[in-house]
């Protein structure tokens, strides 16, 4: 005992007594209150290139649906005036429709505005009430374009918009689906002839992206009408819808290893 004091009492005593100490700490520590909490971050890299390939599908069809709009015009010195005459003519109007088998349900109003006449001469004085109406008139047969002209011409139609063609919309998705396969399946055979010729090996498809498009044929005005309604040009006009293009394009993007 007396030898332990002694080893105590020098430098190398002290130093060997501090280091027990701190031993005897740290075991209460962890028995008592646990580990000593230590995080280690670790950070790891993805692989992002790609191998992207486009391609693109096209189809073609001919519209089967013309388009056309009716409108109406009415100057009355009265809201009412004007109102009552613009729903009288649009009512004939369509009965005259319907007449040569346009069905209602293929009658669509797509404007109605009411605003006044100024006459800036005397001040900006409110001389009257327009009242414009317009019927947008689908037709599924196409030789009953010119009797549509004719009837709303014959019921007071002074407004005689373009008439354009479009095509149905289920049969439009179905010349998609189609147009995007055929875009599927050439830039798959063009991703395995590069990576052929080019030595490039890639994996899954990890991404496809898409964008379409439709080129209907350009619209034209099938009749100009004066303010009264009278015909200027009394000719039948020569319609042909021609054909309508459906493209879609897609980027296909590959895995590389």
């Amino acid at each position: 005992m007396k030898r332990f004091q002694k080893l105590f009492k020098t430098d190398y005593g002290k130093l060997i007594g501090f280091i027990l100490i701190i031993l005897a700490i740290l075991s209460l520590y962890f028995r008592f209150i646990g580990p000593i909490p230590f995080s280690v971050s670790q950070t790891t890299t993805e692989k992002k290139t790609t191998f992207d390939v486009g391609a693109e599908g096209k189809v073609t069809a001919i519209p089967d649906t013309a388009e056309i709009n009716l409108g109406i015009q009415i100057n009355k010195p009265t809201v009412e005036g004007a109102q009552k005459e613009a729903n009288q003519k649009t009512k004939q109007i369509m009965s005259e429709l319907k007449k040569i088998g346009i069905e209602e349900k293929d009658i669509k109003t797509v404007n109605y505005s009411v605003y006044p006449d100024y006459d800036y001469r005397v001040g900006q004085k409110i001389i009257g009430y327009n009242v414009n109406i317009t019927l947008r008139v689908k037709i599924k047969d196409f030789q009953k374009i010119n009797q549509a002209i004719d009837a709303g011409a014959s019921q007071g139609a002074n407004q005689i918009g373009t008439l354009s063609f479009t095509i149905d919309e289920e049969k439009l998705e179905d010349l998609k689906t189609e147009a995007r396969n055929q875009a599927i399946e050439k830039a798959q055979k063009k991703a395995r002839e590069i990576a052929k010729t080019s030595g490039i090996k890639i994996g899954r498809l990890v991404n496809v992206s898409e964008s379409d498009s439709n080129n209907l044929p350009v619209p034209f005005t099938a009749r100009a009408m004066g303010v009264g309604g009278a015909l200027e040009e009394k000719a039948d006009t020569q319609i042909q819808p021609g054909e309508s293009e459906v493209t879609v394009s897609v980027i296909l993007s590959y895995e590389t290893f």
